[in-house]
């Protein structure tokens, strides 16, 4: 499953908020933290926000704060906000199509390749469901490593 630079930003943002400590963070800093471009980072802030992941305060000691716990938020909910809930499977009905359509009975019933597709995404968004930040958060917490995000989301 191939998913958009902007989830893997999406997520490591919103674990830098948290490890942070709160308080808003400008775009910038959230950008340079990890040599990402502004205003991508950006629309992936726009999309999380949008989402209820993050809030985002107006003004010059404005910015990005989590919108809630990380114990409430699942990978699924990031990879929606970003990616949103469009199925990655499109099936075109190409059983239907070329000599073997023209060949073939009209076919009865759906696709089984749609069904098993559709059965795989099901176990995945399960999974994605299954585990929050919090749990993330937890296998990388240390105080060195919230010294490192601290250092890193300070206003240069």
């Amino acid at each position: 499953m191939r998913m958009a630079k902007g989830v893997e930003w999406a997520l490591h943002t919103l674990l830098n908020l948290d490890l942070a400590g709160g308080g808003p963070v400008g775009s910038n800093q959230l950008a340079a933290a990890h040599g990402l471009p502004v205003p991508y980072l950006t629309k992936q802030l726009q999309q999380l926000a949008r989402a209820g992941l993050v809030t985002s305060t107006p003004g010059p000691r404005g910015g990005y704060s989590l919108g809630g716990p990380l114990e409430t938020v699942t990978l699924l909910d990031v990879v929606m906000a970003i990616e949103g809930d469009t199925e990655p499977f499109q099936c075109t009905e190409i059983r239907c199509s070329g000599r073997m359509g023209e060949l073939s009975p009209t076919p009865t019933g759906p696709c089984v390749v749609k069904t098993a597709m559709r059965r795989a995404e099901r176990t995945w968004r399960e999974a994605l469901a299954a585990q929050t930040l919090a749990e993330i958060r937890a296998e990388l917490d240390s105080p060195a490593t919230r010294q490192v995000v601290r250092e890193s989301l300070k206003p240069t």
